[in-house]
């Protein structure tokens, strides 16, 4: 069903409800119609800002009686543009940001109840404010929401201890296409009572359903953290290592982050006063963490880990970090890595993941491949080699070549991911679809899955008012 143009008795309703602060337009709305990597430039009639869950299901049944259409904001950092809509009839635009209380946080539960405009770095200080670990972990901590990690199933560092987004949430409260309020908060660990509409709704990028709070897990905190730096023989080489780190841990490592030299080269450049780790270079490096209760016995599982990688010729140097300021400086070097490769000129930029064992074979095909395409361009793939999650992005040969190399996204990006496809991956690991790989989802998925989603979306969204043209395209 097509969607409508805002009419202006439709504008001046929705201002009503939302009150005075409750809206943007004109230029205090342009920060809003953004996102990261400059790939889409979004257009609103309005920005929505309700103050509650009540007030956002009065605005979602309104545009629904309207048939306008809706897009979600969290924190505004996605990566793949499901934050925008740059063409179609012009939307709303509903950003969660004054939905930031925090409404319960219980020890006994091991869970808190937050609303979805609630930071990741806010929610990470009130678990810690009951000496409690919230452990997802992004570089855009202090702006994304609990509403879009959620929404995006977002990942992070600390995924192969703790899990994604989706293993942190034990429920949520949602309003529906309809403007229905389902609440679904409970800091239960078993309900058996029919569909998980949970799992439904995360990662479903605010197309079934708008997240207005959640219901997360708490952790004991770690109280220390053995963290190191090693040069890798190859990238085989840092499976194996991965192997001894998590043997000898007790399975306590939290991250594994795979960097290239070119990585590290990017990041020492564009951070003044900062010093490879690393006595001489070395094509590939990981980063390592195990956290736990004690210091002795982490310190010790990294070092035996080390060790016996080093005597197996797996690795050719290490560092491990003697205090908080070198643990930070080690971690500098990795979460700097995508702003550094910003300031390069940026590339063409593909968030996959593979079978971790496949990973040294695939990042040697793509190599090839990428020559094959581009000669002379320099491949950047880095990530959370733990969990089989790549960054494989592509700078262009050089900045001035970079207009003609990015007019070939669409090229680039389909063959890399038909390699990994061939590998067994998926083409989003931890960034979503979005607009951006909505097409590509349509061509290379399952047609019995893309069925099913676009069964799932009418019966939950019939007028197609949610995020259109996210996940699902929309017709050229």
């Amino acid at each position: 069903m097509n969607l409508c143009e805002p009419a202006e008795d439709f504008l001046a309703a929705a201002k009503n409800l939302l009150g005075p602060a409750g809206w943007r337009a004109g230029p205090e709305a342009a920060g809003y119609l953004t996102e990261p990597r400059g790939l889409y430039q979004g257009r609103a009639a309005l920005v929505a800002r309700p103050d509650s869950t009540q007030r956002t299901a009065d605005l979602v049944r309104l545009c629904a009686q309207a048939r306008v259409g809706i897009v979600p904001r969290g924190g505004g950092t996605g990566l793949v543009g499901g934050q925008v809509r740059p063409e179609g009839p012009t939307p709303i635009l509903l950003s969660l940001e004054r939905l930031g209380r925090t409404r319960a946080v219980s020890r006994a539960d091991e869970a808190m109840t937050l609303e979805a405009g609630v930071t990741l770095a806010a929610a990470q200080a009130v678990a810690e404010g009951v000496d409690r670990l919230f452990p997802l972990s992004l570089a855009s901590e202090g702006s994304c929401t609990v509403g879009g990690v959620l929404s995006t199933n977002a990942g992070g560092v600390q995924v192969l201890r703790y899990g994604n987004a989706r293993d942190l949430c034990l429920g949520l409260e949602v309003v529906t296409a309809q403007g229905e309020i389902w609440d679904g908060l409970s800091p239960l660990r078993k309900n058996n009572t029919g569909y998980d509409l949970r799992h439904l709704l995360i990662g479903a990028e605010g197309t079934l359903g708008i997240v207005t709070a959640a219901t997360l897990k708490l952790f004991p905190r770690p109280r220390a953290w053995a963290t190191g730096f090693a040069a890798l023989a190859s990238p085989a080489a840092g499976l194996a290592l991965l192997a001894r780190a998590q043997e000898a841990g007790d399975g306590a490592v939290s991250a594994f982050e795979l960097m290239p030299a070119f990585g590290l080269d990017l990041s020492l450049r564009f951070n003044p006063g900062t010093a490879s780790p690393l006595a001489a270079p070395t094509p590939w490096m990981a980063l390592v963490e195990i956290s736990g209760a004690r210091p002795e016995p982490v310190a010790e599982a990294l070092e035996a880990a080390f060790g016996a990688a080093w005597e197996a010729g797996e690795i050719s140097d290490a560092a491990l970090a003697a205090s908080e300021a070198q643990r930070q400086g080690l971690w500098r070097l990795r979460e700097s890595l995508s702003e550094a490769q910003k300031l390069e000129g940026g590339g063409i930029k593909h968030d996959v993941s593979l079978p971790p064992r496949r990973i040294p074979e695939f990042l040697e095909q793509a190599a090839a491949l990428i020559e094959r395409l581009a000669p002379g361009a320099r491949p950047c793939p880095f990530g959370h080699m733990g969990d089989g999650n790549l960054h494989y992005n592509v700078l262009p040969p050089s900045l001035a070549e970079k207009g003609p190399f990015l007019a070939r996204w669409q090229e680039i990006s389909e063959a890399v991911h038909d390699l990994v496809l061939s590998f067994g991956g998926s083409i989003s690991a931890e960034h979503g679809i979005g607009r951006l790989k909505a097409r590509e989802l349509a061509r290379t998925a399952d047609p019995a899955k893309m069925a099913m989603i676009r069964r799932i979306k009418t019966a939950m969204d019939p007028l197609g008012i949610l995020n259109p043209g996210v996940i699902l395209p929309e017709s050229p």
